[in-house]
């Protein structure tokens, strides 16, 4: 299957565009916009969009046979002219740009259906389908089978966007066919200016400072623990601030979600923590914790109803108040 261009990991943008041109000294080099002006332009194109177009809202309103809760957009005229548009349709949030810690953006995005299960998370793995649309309603990428997902490898707007949806409810049904189907998922849209989504270094089939739009089906969630050193991602965030990119604890220039010696002393963190498991009957009181421990996941046994609790202790050998894979000293 072709890799969608979203799920590409974010680098570091490139801070200067070279280009080639025409002239004696051979090379000219132009640097990148302005990271607050540029969002300024960027909310004026997207809000520009939500007033002059609507989506699909009366067949999700009174869904046709077959329909296939797949949103689609057109634009205010003509027989369409009196539709409501997205503007008054659409929620809003203050997003950071990760580059630029002075510049906020408004984010827009519209929940057509906010999904029976759980909220997803800004580090969990993640199915959904999808497509992804330049402004102009250029396809740039899509998946109609359901694809899975890190949501921090995927571009940050997307990202903020997805957290603001649910899961489906239960399992996944298995048809005899082969195909699979979900009950009761979230289905949104999220409209990204291009700081924070690829900006000045897009792939090739994206022009530059481009303002994004990703139309999605959301139908599961996994905790994610990106580096695999028994703390989830989630856990990883120091400042509690779901992002994850800025937690370092030990300023080695590598976030503690994606780094395997979190306090950097040589011992991996897997090292310096505790696992623990407990299996319960049906109707058995959970275990008590200890302060310092904490759930990690459930799993249910459907034949004999015994239920499985994961957890991970964080270990503090010399008392001083700091978990050991943080403290360098111990």
């Amino acid at each position: 299957m072709k890799k969608a261009y979203f799920l590409l990991p974010i680098t570091i943008i490139i801070l200067l565009v070279v280009t080639s041109c025409k002239k004696d000294d051979g090379v000219q080099i132009i640097p990148p916009r302005d990271r607050g002006e540029e969002a300024v332009d960027a909310t004026a194109e997207i809000e520009a969009f939500l007033e002059n177009h609507f989506y699909n809202y009366e067949e999700f309103e009174n869904p046709p046979a077959n329909f296939d809760y797949v949103i689609k957009f057109d634009s205010l005229i003509g027989d369409n002219a009196s539709k409501i548009p997205l503007i008054d349709q659409v929620s809003s949030k203050r997003v950071k740009d990760r580059f630029d810690t002075d510049v906020f953006y408004t984010l827009y995005y519209l929940n057509v259906r906010q999904g029976g299960g759980e909220q997803i998370k800004f580090p969990d793995i993640g199915t959904m389908s999808f497509e992804g649309r330049l402004l102009d309603n250029t396809l740039f990428d899509g998946s109609i089978p359901s694809v899975r997902f890190d949501l921090t490898a995927i571009i940050n707007g997307l990202q903020d966007g997805l957290v603001e949806f649910n899961t489906a409810v239960g399992d996944p049904i298995i048809n005899p066919d082969g195909t699979v189907d979900y009950v009761d998922y979230g289905v949104g849209a999220v409209f990204i200016p291009s700081g924070l989504a690829y900006f000045s270094s897009p792939p090739p089939s994206i022009p530059v400072y481009s303002q994004l739009i990703f139309t999605f089906k959301l139908y599961n969630a996994e905790m994610g623990d990106q580096d695999g050193d028994g703390i989830p991602s989630i856990l990883e965030d120091i400042n509690n601030n779901k992002l994850e990119e800025d937690d370092d604890s030990d300023d080695d220039l590598i976030p503690n979600y994606a780094d395997v010696d979190d306090d950097n002393d040589g011992r991996l963190t897997k090292d310096e923590i505790e696992e623990n498991q407990y299996i319960i009957g049906p109707g058995d009181e959970d275990p008590i914790l200890a302060a310092n421990e904490v759930e990690i996941s459930r799993e249910v046994d459907e034949t004999t109803g015994n239920i499985t609790i994961n957890t991970v202790t964080f270990t503090d050998q010399d008392g001083d108040g700091t978990a050991d894979y943080l403290d360098a000293d111990n």
